[in-house]
């Protein structure tokens, strides 16, 4: 993760959609390319663009009445008891229409491309019943065939507990596992099913049983784990074949163990850290024992509404200590592969077809997330 191939006085070809050559400015041959136009990028970077693995960009309003709590001194777990978090957005779903959704997430949506994102994933979670959750992987859908990047899609229905099911967990997973995954897979709506296995909204049986329902379908599995406790479902994840597992700010030595020499990559969101005020994953000893770690933003209106990649670029080296260049390659390669797109995203190769970020000037790549809180980009470059 420490190694980032870079070439210097360079030259990059785009035609007929996908990158055609690249090389050092000593072996381009203008004559190859007589019709071009070319563009001038002295002193800038072009970088792969940033593959966003985890995020909730679908959403009907944000919670910003939830940060004076937060301020205040309100802790997550007390502002749900009080009817915020999830279950708030929850609320706010089951009274917007389709459209309405639609028109809102799209314009959060091209923000997101206009910062560098070159791929996304998006999960449901705040319908929380079969309408409603249709309703956000609808949008999702919509989302994936209007937008020119790649949108993975996640069905996140295990993401608390509804009012409805208050003291019946056990009769919402069934409904789950019985009824809602199969249909979401049946009908193509969906790359992943999620689930929240944490303290106070889902336990390890209840991923086992999703993880199960999941398997031997055409949907694949993703879990939000160990954000505020360690109860076992890092373990379960890896045992489901899960293709990430997300938030880890909790680690113990038998978490990290069950992740070493598996396939089953750890993404890490410091987004959420920096704003709840909880810790922050411990990437060192993930990347120390040679475990695949990626970065994502974790876009959402209750507990990081960010999503800015360079700002997640800056926390992942000052408060999570990984070097510029190994929270790159988490943020674009292995981002890329925590979604199924490693194989055509998240690195530049003759045949790229994504999209890629000209930098503003800049003195050095590690200046990048030395200049926290900055956009540093200057265009999309739409091949």
């Amino acid at each position: 993760m420490a190694q980032l191939p870079v070439l210097e006085n360079a030259f990059l070809v785009l035609s007929n959609g996908k990158v055609q050559d690249y090389g050092t400015m000593d072996n381009f041959n203008r004559n190859a390319w007589p019709e071009h136009e070319q563009k001038e990028a002295h002193g800038r970077y072009v970088l792969p663009a940033f593959c966003d693995s985890h995020t909730h960009s679908v959403f009907a309003a944000y919670r910003e009445e939830e940060f004076v709590m937060k301020i205040q001194g309100a802790s997550y777990a007390d502002i749900a008891q009080k009817g915020g978090g999830i279950l708030n957005s929850a609320n706010k779903i089951s009274t917007i229409d389709e459209k309405s959704l639609f028109d809102s997430s799209l314009q959060r949506i091209n923000k997101m491309i206009d910062s560098g994102i070159g791929a996304l994933e998006i999960k449901s979670g705040y319908g929380l019943d079969l309408e409603n959750e249709l309703k956000m992987l609808s949008v999702i859908n919509t989302l994936k065939e209007k937008l020119s990047i790649p949108i993975k899609r996640t069905f996140l229905a295990a993401h608390a507990i509804p009012a409805a099911f208050k003291d019946k967990k056990r009769d919402y997973v069934d409904e789950i596992v019985n009824h809602w995954i199969p249909y979401v897979g049946n009908k193509g709506l969906a790359d992943y099913v999620d689930v929240f296995c944490e303290t106070g909204y889902f336990d390890v049986g209840d991923l086992r049983s999703i993880g199960e329902a999941v398997a031997g379908s055409n949907l694949q599995l993703k879990v939000h784990v160990n954000q505020f406790t360690s109860i076992g479902g890092i373990a379960e994840a890896v045992n489901q074949k899960a293709v990430s597992v997300d938030h880890l700010e909790v680690l113990t030595e038998d978490d990290v163990s069950k992740l070493k020499g598996k396939n089953t990559i750890a993404t890490l969101l410091p987004g959420c850290s920096f704003f709840l005020g909880i810790p922050y994953a411990p990437a060192r000893t993930l990347i120390d024992n040679n475990i695949s770690v990626a970065l994502a933003s974790d876009f959402n209106p209750g507990s990081s509404p960010t999503y800015n990649p360079f700002f997640i670029w800056s926390l992942a080296c000052i408060k999570l200590k990984m070097t510029p260049l190994e929270a790159l390659n988490a943020l674009t390669v292995n981002g890329a592969f925590a979604m199924g797109l490693g194989h055509s995203h998240g690195r530049i190769f003759k045949g790229y077809n994504g999209t890629l970020i000209l930098t503003k000037p800049t003195p050095s790549i590690d200046y990048f997330p030395y200049a926290f809180g900055e956009n540093h980009t200057q265009e999309m470059l739409n091949i």
